[in-house]
């Protein structure tokens, strides 16, 4: 089975979940195969679904002082933050066409990250209960999904290089007893980051038991008629 993998840089969190809502109505309609969307986000707090406002502990002015955003957004998991030097990943994923199964599919995310650590030299392992990936009492990845007829969007956010200080502002994933790691506090200095990047897809590769592919603008051109033929149809539903 192929998946594409967009590497996307820095991107607005509202551009993405454009992007995010077009690639599920493609895949759904199948005219795109699976699809892993990596990233970065300029500096902003995101609300899940059981997100608890009052675990955002400024006010938007404040966080906006910061330049920070605050959306709220159809993921599951509470409040979290993204910001450069973290790494966000976007899977638009078919489960029919691997497992029916979200708990399955939320452990081979874990899993992913599980092994990337290892290949640092760091043990990381699951909490039952607390989905993400960590390091003794630290996250080092969350994860929040969501789930449409199973396919999936949202994702992951690895903490490579990020500035931790951020999660100061917030209850991370509304644990107050549980702190944030990165993979930069673990080795004690930055890591290049495409290498990081390299790591994650290979292991999505041999997790999923797929095939990758990197997506290029002329991939992309050939898919526009059959976009524009999938809009027009939503117009006519």
């Amino acid at each position: 089975m192929i998946c594409a993998v967009e590497q996307l840089g820095l991107i607005d969190y509202a551009d993405a979940l454009d992007l995010q809502g077009e690639k599920v109505a493609t895949r759904k309609a199948a005219i795109i195969p699976d699809t892993l969307l990596l990233l970065e986000h300029p500096h902003v707090y995101t609300l899940g679904r059981s997100a608890k406002r009052k675990h955002l502990l400024i006010s938007e002015e404040a966080a906006a002082a910061l330049g920070a955003r605050v959306f709220e957004t159809d993921r599951g998991g509470d409040i979290t933050y993204h910001g450069p030097g973290q790494r966000v990943g976007y899977p638009i994923f078919d489960l029919t066409q691997h497992r029916r199964d979200i708990s399955w599919y939320m452990r081979s995310l874990e899993e992913v990250f599980i092994r990337v650590a290892a290949e640092y030299g760091i043990l990381a392992e699951r909490i039952v209960g607390m989905p993400g990936v960590w390091v003794g009492n630290d996250k080092l990845v969350a994860l929040g999904v969501h789930v449409s007829r199973w396919v999936t969007s949202h994702g992951f956010a690895f903490n490579v290089n990020t500035d931790l200080s951020y999660f100061s502002c917030i209850v991370p994933c509304g644990l107050r007893d549980k702190g944030v790691t990165s993979l930069r506090r673990l080795k004690g200095e930055a890591l290049e980051m495409a290498p990081v990047i390299q790591q994650v897809i290979e292991q999505f590769e041999q997790v999923f038991q797929v095939r990758i592919t990197a997506e290029t603008a002329a991939s992309r051109d050939a898919l526009q008629p059959d976009r524009a033929r999938l809009k027009l149809a939503n117009l006519r539903i």
